[in-house]
């Protein structure tokens, strides 16, 4: 049991420091195991009209805007905006002309998970890259974070406060499952899903086993250790993570420790989950994992088109986990040079394929 009755001394506290940071290495640099697999929640409801972001100076970038500010493909095409959904202030970035794209993001990553991909999506459809409730900019801590609950807090945003019941609805790593529940529970307001590169926790891989899968799962899964253990390391240990789950990482069976995003991309990840409550937010999705896959057993199988898309090598362990929650799967494509990063690992395969998918006839 950890206590804290009296300040400790600045020695200890060094000291201290010193054991977590080793704690930290210790845990990237262990052997991993492959990611892949061998009660109800009231509906959120928006308390007030979707608003644009604020102004900003000509020297001064609000932090949300601050990796964007001078980029001229995205002040071409889109903007921040936010809304308020049940108590938390969601933010998302929209663009582009054409049926509407939800874009729905994963760890440890933000709606700019799916930058690489948004320009061209958007030449064809009007894109919305959104914060998941308590991650990114987006503020104010939602009711769960189980999947089911969060896709009803971006099913509000996206069908009740921008009046849109017609959307593809796509999701990787976490942000999946989201997707996947999005579909799930709202079918008439979805028309397609996009399924990345996530065994669906469910009847086919309980939580027990699921946090077997990678070391990481199970310490995400434990309660305040991992925020105890990352501290004020949060961009060193997203710096070191991020290469372990690329192409021909370790978790993968390599000895790759390149990583497929730029000093700017990690420090804009590292600027929101630096955040204490971000942070934890990131740690509840795995804490969440019980409940996960009690909710996945009782949803409704997905009847929409549906494109699977995995990791090179990891499409069959994948789609064993979701087929039989997904009854239209049209499409089912390993991304030829990629690890878990899909779209920062293999943008163009990604892009044509997406694109090819939303352009298809379908339902």
């Amino acid at each position: 049991m950890i206590t804290a009755t009296r300040p400790l001394p600045r020695r200890l506290l060094r000291s201290a420091r010193t054991v977590a940071t080793i704690a930290l290495i210790t845990l990237l640099t262990i052997g991993t195991a492959a990611c892949s697999t061998p009660a109800a929640t009231a509906t959120p409801t928006a308390t007030s009209i979707a608003t644009s972001a604020p102004p900003s100076t000509a020297t001064t970038a609000a932090p949300y805007a601050a990796v964007t500010r001078d980029d001229p493909e995205f002040a071409k095409t889109f903007r921040h905006e936010f809304a308020e959904v049940d108590g938390v202030r969601m933010h998302y970035v929209t663009g582009g002309s054409g049926s509407p794209v939800v874009l729905i993001h994963g760890w440890p990553q933000t709606w700019y998970g799916w930058w690489p991909i948004m320009p061209a999506l958007a030449e064809h459809h009007t894109v919305y890259a959104v914060d998941l409730p308590g991650l990114g900019d987006s503020h104010g801590s939602p009711t769960g974070y189980d999947k089911a609950t969060l896709a009803r807090y971006v099913h509000t945003l996206i069908a009740d406060r921008l009046k849109i019941r017609n959307a593809a609805v796509v999701g990787h790593d976490f942000g999946a499952a989201v997707a996947f529940q999005y579909a799930g529970q709202f079918p008439d307001d979805t028309t397609r899903l996009g399924y990345f590169d996530l065994p669906l926790p469910g009847p086919a891989v309980d939580a027990a086993t699921y946090r077997s899968l990678s070391w990481h799962i199970a310490f995400h899964s434990q309660r305040r250790v991992p925020e105890a253990v990352v501290g004020d390391n949060v961009r060193e240990y997203l710096a070191l993570f991020y290469p372990q789950v690329s192409f021909r990482g370790s978790a993968f069976g390599g000895t790759s420790d390149r990583s497929p995003f730029t000093d700017i991309e990690i420090d804009e990840y590292a600027r929101t989950y630096s955040r204490p409550a971000v942070l934890s937010g990131g740690f509840e999705l795995y804490r969440a994992l019980d409940k996960d896959v009690r909710d996945t057993a009782a949803a409704a199988p997905v009847r929409v088109p549906t494109l699977l898309m995995a990791a090179q090598g990891q499409l069959d362990a994948i789609r064993a986990t979701v087929a039989p929650r997904m009854t239209k799967i049209v499409r089912a494509v390993d991304v030829p040079r990629a690890g878990h990063w899909l779209a920062e690992e293999n943008p163009w395969f990604v892009t044509a394929e997406l694109l090819r998918f939303l352009g298809s006839s379908g339902r």
